[in-house]
C-alpha cells in the first residue's frame, strides 16, 4: 500500500476543514511571523523537508508484516486526533485572537506537536530511517519557526500573551 495515502488527512484538515469552520483561520495559518537570523535559514529547511517528506511519502510503502506497523497506526491515528482539535481550537479565536482554548491550554503550538506525531507515525507506517531523518531536521527547523512566532505574538499581544507563555507549555 503507497504511504501517500497517509498524507490525505491532513490535506483535508488543513484546507478542508479548517476552511469550512472560519476561511479567516486558513489565511492566518499560512502566515508566517517575520523573521531574523537563523530563523530565516531555519524557514528554508522547514519548506523543504516538508516539501521532501510529502514527496517521499509517495514513493515510500507501508509495511504491515510486523507489530511497527500497529505502533505506527496508533500514532499516525493519535496525530490525526490531536491535529483535528488543535485547527478546531486554532479556528475560534479569542477576540483578540489569541488561542487559549483546548489544546491550546495545554501546548502553545499543539499544531506542532500534532505535525510531529503524525510525521512519526509515518515512520513508523513506512520503517524508513531517511523519512526520520527528514522528520528531525523539520522538527528542529519547527522549533526556530516558533521562536519567531512567539516574538511576533509578544509585540502584537503584549502582556496577555506574555502571561500565557507563562502559564503555557511551548510543547507539551
Amino acid at each position: 500500500m503507497n504511504a501517500f495515502i497517509t498524507v490525505i488527512p491532513i490535506i483535508l484538515i488543513r484546507y478542508g476543514l479548517l476552511n469550512m469552520i472560519n476561511k479567516e483561520a486558513l489565511k492566518r495559518a499560512s502566515f508566517f511571523a517575520p523573521l531574523i537570523g537563523r530563523e530565516k535559514a531555519a524557514f528554508w529547511v522547514y519548506q523543504i523537508t516538508t516539501a521532501l517528506i510529502l514527496i517521499y511519502l509517495f514513493l515510500l510503502k507501508i509495511k504491515t508484516d510486523s507489530v511497527w506497523f500497529y505502533i505506527g497506526v496508533i500514532i499516525y491515528g493519535l496525530g490525526i486526533i490531536l491535529y483535528v482539535v488543535s485547527i478546531i481550537s486554532y479556528s475560534i479565536p479569542k477576540k483578540s485572537g489569541i488561542n487559549l482554548s483546548g489544546l491550546y491550554g495545554v501546548s502553545r503550538n499543539p499544531m506542532y506537536v500534532a505535525y510531529f506525531i503524525y510525521f512519526l507515525g509515518c515512520v513508523l507506517l513506512t520503517r524508513s530511517w531517511i523519512l526520520f531523518l527528514l522528520l528531525i531536521s523539520f522538527q528542529i527547523s519547527v522549533h526556530w519557526i516558533i521562536l519567531s512566532e512567539e516574538r511576533w505574538c509578544i509585540w502584537k499581544f503584549g502582556e496577555e500573551y506574555i502571561k500565557y507563555m507563562n502559564k503555557v507549555r511551548r510543547y507539551i
